[in-house]
């Protein structure tokens, strides 16, 4: 089959391709974790050490710190000044 010069020339159009380009920008999206704080309060017991005294007042005689011969003989004493 050869080309006939004398047929006029025809346009056919076909239906449109698509071509895609795509772009991508950045869109903040905000990801919320939410976090719970627990505090957790515990007693723990720590020694404290606390000294209770008391006091007192003793008086003591000369002839009781000597021993007994010396109470016997601040008896006698006692004996003769009467």
């Amino acid at each position: 089959m050869e080309h006939c010069p004398n047929c006029p020339t025809q346009s056919v159009v076909d239906p449109p391709e698509y071509i895609y380009e795509n772009y991508y920008h950045p869109q903040i999206v905000q990801v919320v974790h939410p976090i719970q704080v627990i505090k957790q309060h515990h007693c723990v017991p720590v020694p404290q050490h606390v000294f209770a005294y008391s006091e007192q007042d003793v008086w003591c005689n000369q002839t009781e710190m000597r021993g007994s011969a010396a109470r016997v003989r601040g008896k006698a004493a006692t004996r003769a000044r009467r």
